[in-house]
């Protein structure tokens, strides 16, 4: 069996990559990285260490690299013999790769069915790649399925004399959605569902919404990595409150049970605290405008808590965080700053957060932003 995965970074070899590779396939990975691709060729094996005692490492091997700028009808021949496609390359860059996908699939001649997935930290993300590609030229006559999928492994940045090492944590989740499907691919430690939506939305809500959290107001205590800052008992108290806020919610819209819940809040809490992860603030914390988005894991689950009547606090304040948060060496960050400077936090949160003056949680984050600022006035003085 063949599998074409987008994204050779951390989580491409160390979630998307082994799992691949431990269900049968034989894995070419693709991506503009000259270090990691010239290093796939050369070695066609690399090594997934894990961030816990006593686990020993793991052996990927039958892989290959190739650069998708510098090869891509290779990239085409190799999509239109696969079994399967999966990408980890940022919802935003699933535009980007569709085109390659589009033309590998329309180049198929066989009748021998495949599967695209994209396993990004995104609602519907297979759904939205299949979008892109028939806007590239669609799949032709192949019998193209696209599940969507949920993914979660914590993957932090990290440097290594071995580019392709690289180290996870033992816990990893990758639901896929089974809806649409005449067959299911043979993959290794896939939780299958008949609908994915909530599964979507519980890690959405709780891991990267809890995440997000860590790294706002981590940084507002001047932490260096999430695990230290959830030892500060100011931090974990504002996690562990939005978490049951976005909680409550979910459990009003699909139904969990409250008790399984609140373990599932507390194991997620547990892993954010790994010492030996060392997950920098920097990194989590990274691209905040499109943290801040209105459909994203910050402001979609404050909203509907709005909706149905109850005042999302702890959420509100980790926005609020958020807005506050600068990092000159992100342009995110930069962009953000910028607008608060030139254009106030109100015009920013209309801008970026899609709200509205009048709107409750508006109120909410400017009363927490504006507490925040002069706490920080006072620290300075």
């Amino acid at each position: 069996m063949k599998a074409v995965h987008f994204g050779a970074g951390n989580i491409g070899r160390g979630f998307i990559g082994l799992l691949l590779n431990q269900s049968g396939y034989e894995v070419t990975f693709v991506d503009i990285n000259d270090t990691v691709i010239e290093a796939l060729e050369a070695k066609r094996y690399y090594e997934v260490g894990f961030a816990e005692e006593g686990v020993d490492n793991v052996v990927v091997d039958r892989v290959r690299g190739v650069n998708s700028l510098k090869d891509p009808e290779r990239v085409i021949a190799l999509i239109a013999e696969a079994d399967l496609v999966t990408t980890a390359v940022g919802p935003t860059l699933l535009p980007k790769v569709a085109p390659l996908i589009s033309e590998g699939l329309r180049d198929r001649e066989t009748e021998a069915p495949v599967y695209v997935i994209a396993c990004e930290n995104m609602i519907g993300g297979s759904a939205s790649l299949k979008q892109a590609i028939e806007a590239s030229g669609g799949i032709g006559t192949a019998r193209a399925s696209f599940p969507n999928a949920a993914v979660d492994r914590i993957v932090p940045l990290q440097q290594h004399e071995d580019p392709l090492f690289v180290e996870v944590e033992t816990f990893y989740e990758w639901v896929i959605e089974t809806q649409g499907l005449d067959a299911r691919p043979p993959l290794h430690g896939v939780t299958w569902v008949d609908e994915i939506g909530p599964y979507i939305e519980r890690k959405l809500f709780t891991v990267n919404t809890g995440h997000a959290i860590a790294s706002y107001i981590g940084s507002l205590f001047e932490k260096g990595t999430i695990d230290e800052a959830l030892k500060d008992r100011r931090v974990r108290q504002v996690v562990q409150g939005a978490l049951y806020e976005t909680g409550w919610l979910l459990l009003e819209k699909y139904g969990f049970e409250a008790k399984e819940h609140s373990r599932y809040i507390q194991k997620i809490i547990k892993r954010f605290e790994n010492p030996k992860l060392k997950d920098e603030i920097s990194r989590v914390a990274r691209s905040p405008i499109r943290k801040l988005g209105p459909s994203d894991r910050l402001v979609k689950p404050a909203r509907e808590l709005v909706d149905n009547g109850i005042e999302p606090n702890e959420l509100a304040y980790g926005i609020a965080a958020a807005l506050n948060y600068y990092n000159p060496e992100d342009s995110e960050s930069s962009e953000l700053y910028l607008s608060i400077e030139e254009s106030g936090i109100l015009s920013t949160i209309e801008k970026y957060l899609g709200l509205s003056e009048t709107d409750t949680l508006t109120k909410l984050i400017l009363e927490q932003y504006h507490l925040i600022r002069e706490q920080e006035k006072a620290r300075v003085s």
